[in-house]
C-alpha cells in the first residue's frame, strides 16, 4: 500500500514543523510542505525556513511566491480604504490566510494529493479561513489538522520534537 500523499501548509513555527514531523513519522504519510510567501521575508529567512522543512525527512517542499498578486487583489484596498481592525491595525491577516489557502489548495491539486493538512489550533478563525477555501478549490482532498483533532498542547509538540531530534526554541509571543 502506498503512503497518503498530503500537501502541509507549512511557515516553518513551531505548529507546522511539528505537523511536518508528525505527519510523516507517526502517521506514516508522504508529507509535501509548502510554504506562501506573500512578502515580508529576506531571502536569507526564506532559504531558513526550507532548510528547516528539508531537515526534517519531508517527501519535498515548495515555496509559492504571490506577493505581487496580493498586493494587487487584496492589500492595496484595504491600504486605500484604510481598513483597520479595532480602528488600530490593518485587516490584512485575515486576508492572507485566504490568499495563502488558495495558493496551498491549488497546489495540492496539481500534486494530486489525497490530502491537505495545517497547523491551526482550533483557536482562532485561521482554521475556518483554511478548512472553507481547501474544501471549495480541492473538495476531494482530506483536510488533516492533527494539533486541532489531538488537542496537542505547545509542550508536547515541543517535547514531540526534541524526541525526533529538533531543536527547537519556542518562544511564547505576545501575539501572533
Amino acid at each position: 500500500m502506498s503512503k497518503e500523499k498530503v500537501v502541509l501548509a507549512y511557515s516553518g513555527g513551531l505548529d507546522t514543523t511539528f505537523c511536518a514531523l508528525f505527519l510523516s513519522k507517526e502517521l506514516g504519510h508522504e508529507v509535501h510542505a509548502v510554504m506562501v510567501d506573500t512578502g515580508g521575508y529576506t531571502a536569507e529567512e526564506l532559504e531558513a525556513i526550507k532548510n528547516k522543512a528539508l531537515s526534517l525527512g519531508i517527501a519535498s517542499y515548495k515555496c509559492i511566491h504571490i506577493t505581487d498578486e496580493f498586493y494587487d487583489k487584496c492589500i492595496k484596498y484595504l491600504i486605500m480604504g484604510n481598513v483597520l481592525k479595532n480602528n488600530t491595525y490593518p485587516l490584512s491577516v485575515s486576508a492572507e490566510r485566504v490568499f495563502q489557502a488558495i495558493a496551498i489548495a491549488q497546489y495540492a491539486k496539481e500534486m494530486q494529493a489525497d490530502a491537505i493538512a495545517h497547523g491551526s489550533t482550533g483557536a482562532g478563525n485561521d482554521q475556518v479561513r483554511f478548512d472553507l477555501v481547501f474544501n471549495t478549490i480541492a473538495p476531494n482532498a482530506r483536510i488533516i489538522t492533527p494539533i486541532r483533532d489531538f488537542k496537542f498542547a505547545r509542550e508536547y509538540e515541543i517535547d514531540f520534537l526534541k524526541k525526533h531530534g529538533v531543536d527547537f526554541e519556542a518562544k511564547k509571543v505576545t501575539y501572533s
